[in-house]
This record gives C-alpha cells, sequence and structure tokens, in this order.
C-alpha cells in the first residue's frame, strides 16, 4: 500500500517543474606556473528549470496507472483478509464438528469395548460360539480405528487453525557440543 501511495506522488511529481542547480570552481591558466597566481579564478553556476509541456498525455496516463494500480492492491489485500476470516471460520466449526465426531467415536469405542466383555464371559460360560467373540473383537478394532482417524483429522484441523491464525513453524536444530 505504501509502495502504491509512492508511486502516485511520484506521478503527481511529473505533472510539475524539475529544477536543478549546478555549480562549480576552480582555478584557470595558460601556463601552469600562472595557475595560483591571483585573478586565475574561474567559477560556474548552471541553473536548470524543466518544465513538462507537451508530453502526449503520457504523464496523466502514468497518474491514472498509479491509481488503478492502487486499487488492484487494495482488492488483492482485502481478498487475502477475507480468505484469512473464512480459513479461520472454517478451521473453527470444523474444530466443534470434529470434537462431536472425538465424542461419539470414543463412546462407540466404549461400547464395542463392553459388548467385547459381554462375548468374552458368555463365550466362557458356553452361550456363545468362538466366531462371535471374533465378530465383536472386530468390531472394537473398527471403532477404536475410526476414532484414531478422527483424532488424527482433529490434530490436522488445529494444524491448519494453527496456520490460518497466522502462526508459523520454526525448525530446530540440536547442536552437537564437542
Amino acid at each position: 500500500m505504501r509502495g502504491a501511495n509512492a508511486r502516485i506522488g511520484a506521478a503527481r511529481a511529473a505533472f510539475f517543474p524539475t529544477i536543478s542547480l549546478t555549480g562549480s570552481a576552480g582555478t584557470a591558466s595558460a601556463s601552469l606556473s600562472g595557475l595560483f597566481e591571483p585573478g586565475s579564478g574561474s567559477w560556474r553556476f548552471l541553473p536548470q528549470i524543466t518544465l513538462p509541456l507537451f508530453h502526449g498525455g503520457a504523464l496523466r496516463a502514468d497518474l491514472d496507472r498509479a491509481h488503478v494500480q492502487k486499487q488492484i492492491e487494495i482488492a488483492w489485500y482485502e481478498n487475502v483478509i477475507q480468505q484469512a476470516f473464512r480459513d479461520v471460520a472454517d478451521g473453527l466449526a470444523g474444530q466443534r464438528t470434529l470434537n462431536d465426531q472425538v465424542q461419539s467415536e470414543q463412546r462407540a469405542v466404549e461400547a464395542s469395548q463392553i459388548a467385547y466383555e459381554l462375548a468374552g464371559l458368555r463365550f466362557q460360560e458356553g452361550v456363545d460360539d468362538y466366531l462371535t467373540l471374533l465378530d465383536t473383537h472386530r468390531m472394537l478394532y473398527g471403532a477404536q480405528q475410526r476414532l484414531v482417524r478422527t483424532r488424527l483429522m482433529q490434530q490436522l484441523n488445529i494444524i491448519s487453525l494453527y496456520k490460518a491464525l497466522g502462526g508459523g513453524w520454526r525448525e530446530y536444530s540440536e547442536k552437537k557440543q564437542g
């Protein structure tokens, strides 16, 4: 934004006259021995004024281009801000949903664990066969796998939310002391 404002200022400045002053002083002589004699000094002063008169609309076009470029940069900046808000909102909504899913999956694991233990007792008493015990064990493992996947998604969402809020990554290196 500052750069865009500076470009507009530079384009406006091109409409005004440019003034430059050049000066020099020294000594002049036809021979080397008379170089430092009184009256051999010389000086020169050159003022210069440049007016922007006939540029065929180029100055106005440069100013207009600088204004348009500023508007483009403002629109891009606003888009970045809106995307950041969207990312944070999506991350927070996802976190709420994933928290609910983790709780639900945890209850499913607990219920599957109880069913597995009950099937084990029923198998020991001879009420159920071994296939029923294996089936409840498979259901328990499936519930545990779903819980692990949901927790993984939850952790990945936390990382995305952290990044959306402006968090960064730092690389730490271990230095060997010898």
